[in-house]
Formats: C-alpha cells, structure tokens, sequence
C-alpha cells in the first residue's frame, strides 16, 4: 500500500490553516503554487482513506484527502472569475464544499472523490455568488439560478437573444422562456450609483434628476428628522449589544466608507479560519436585527 509522500506531510502545516483562508500563505499565487506541488493519490490509498474516516472518524484521513484535492477546488474556483468577486474567496467556499464532501463520500459506490466533489464545490461557490454578486439579488429561484450560471456561456457573442434563441435555451436548460428573457435583462443591467463619482466625466449624477417637490415640508422634514435620529440610535444600540469581537467584525466590515475589509484580513486579525469570521458575522447580524426590531 503506497504511503503519502513526504511533500504532502511537510506541507499539511501551513496548509492546514489555508484550508480555510488561502490568503494565510501570503498571496494567492503563494497558495495556488503549494497546493499544486501536493501529490494526487492512487485509487487504493483514497479508498483506504475513505474507510478509515467512515469506520473511525479518522481525522488524518480526512485531512489527507481534502489536502489532496485542493487542487481541484483552485480548478473549479477559477471557472468563476468573471463575477468580480476575489480569487481568494471563491476558493475558501469551495474548500467548504470539499470538506463537505469528503464527510459523505462513500468508497464502496466505485467513484472517485474527485467526481463527487466537484459538485458540492461548485453547490457552495453557486450559494457564495448569488449571495455577494449584487446588492439585488438576481437568481431566487432553482430555475433562475440554473439560467444565472449557463445564459452566459450559452448567449452568442454575448449579443441580445431572438426569439429563435430564447426558445432553444428554455428547452435546452428545461425552464420556461419567460424566465430566460426576464434573466437576460438581469443579467444585462449593471448597479448604478445615484451619486456621482470622482472619476465620472459626467456634470450630474442620476441623482440630480430626481425631484422631490414636498421635500421641504414641514411635516416630512420632521417626520424624516425623526426617521434619523431613530436610525441612528437604533443603529448605535444594536452595535452596542454586541461582543467587542463581533462589534469590531461588523463595523469593519459594514461601516467603513470605502467599502470595508476581507473576511481574510479579519481572519489574519483575529488569528482564526475566514470561515469562523463569517459565522461571527452573521450571527452578530441576526441579534441587530433582533434588537432593532424590538427597539
């Protein structure tokens, strides 16, 4: 029985912690060249793994295998790339993914790891994309989101689809071709900012064109004072529930003006996994929310 090679144990330190922040290794290329130097392993040694996590929740062997097949994850996390969000994120969710997959994984069905983890990757790159691409969410349902990651690849020349075309992909991707024609206006659009910005050329933003002619009346110039004061406070109270840790996560990464810091930066702050940030993070959201509405 072939033994892991020497590289895999020397590298499974440091690599480790990158499970989980790929940025830990200093940059991405930094990571994506040390998991490609990590040995892919023989049928026989992934199936011995394999039942060794099933029969014993051997950790090693679950480590072994998921340090082997990070590879895969950088593979599939770059097939993602022009959504515009980071490299160093994609993979960290895949890595989820992969995990994931190495606890189910069953070496008695005669498929290889590889094969069945490539879709629990993609499954939680998928969640990641739609949660982060746009502030308006533009995939809710299962046929949206299937048309979301296909109109793409399948929109010739990226040109706007005929009928002819509209009818082909809705039989093709099994959806109705209403839902393709509302996606591809989804997906055309772009998030307009109503200010205008410091390199704009233009003298007005959007936001100079809309007029409000009772602006200036007294009763909503109260009412939209007390609106903010309200805000405000509610807003400082709810931060003030919270631990100093979340307290610090939340402000860094929501109330910054240019636009806040990575999970990774947070995770490298704190000395924990970017996973571990993102489950203080939302934990910390859900008791503001908790309080705002009971305020």
């Amino acid at each position: 029985m072939k033994q892991p090679s020497s590289s895999l144990a020397l590298s499974g330190n440091a690599l480790a912690l990158a499970i989980a922040n790929p940025g830990s290794l200093g940059t991405i290329e930094a990571y994506i060249s040390a998991v490609n130097r990590l040995p892919v392993l023989t049928a026989e040694r992934e199936t011995e793994l394999a039942r060794r996590l099933r029969d014993r929740d051997d950790l090693d062997a679950a480590r072994e295998l998921v340090l082997s097949h990070l590879r895969l994850v950088v593979s599939v996390a770059r097939q993602y790339l022009g959504y515009g969000l980071p490299h160093a994120d994609l993979i960290q969710e895949g890595n989820v993914g992969l995990m994931k997959a190495v606890k189910r994984f069953d070496p008695e069905r005669g498929v290889r790891l590889v094969s069945f983890a490539v879709h629990w990757i993609k499954a939680e790159i998928h969640e990641f994309i739609i949660r982060n691409w746009r502030m308006v969410k533009v995939a809710t349902t299962k046929a949206q989101r299937k048309l979301f990651f296909n109109l793409r690849s399948m929109r010739p020349d990226g040109h706007t689809l005929d009928p002819e075309q509209v009818d082909r992909i809705a039989q093709e991707l099994n959806v109705r071709r209403e839902d393709v024609s509302e996606m591809e206006v989804r997906l055309s659009g772009r998030d307009l900012s109503l200010e205008k910005q410091d390199d704009d050329e233009e003298p007005f933003a959007p936001i100079a064109y809309l007029s409000d002619d009772c602006r200036q009346e007294p009763t909503r110039v109260l009412d939209r004072r007390a609106h903010d004061e309200l805000q405000g406070a509610g807003l400082a109270h709810a931060l003030e529930a919270l631990d100093p840790r979340s307290r610090r996560i939340i402000e860094a990464r929501w109330l910054q003006d240019d636009g806040g810091i990575t999970l990774q930066e947070l995770a490298q702050e704190f000395g924990v996994s970017a996973e571990r940030i993102r489950q203080i993070e939302a934990a910390a959201l859900k008791k503001m929310r908790g309080t705002l509405a009971a305020a």
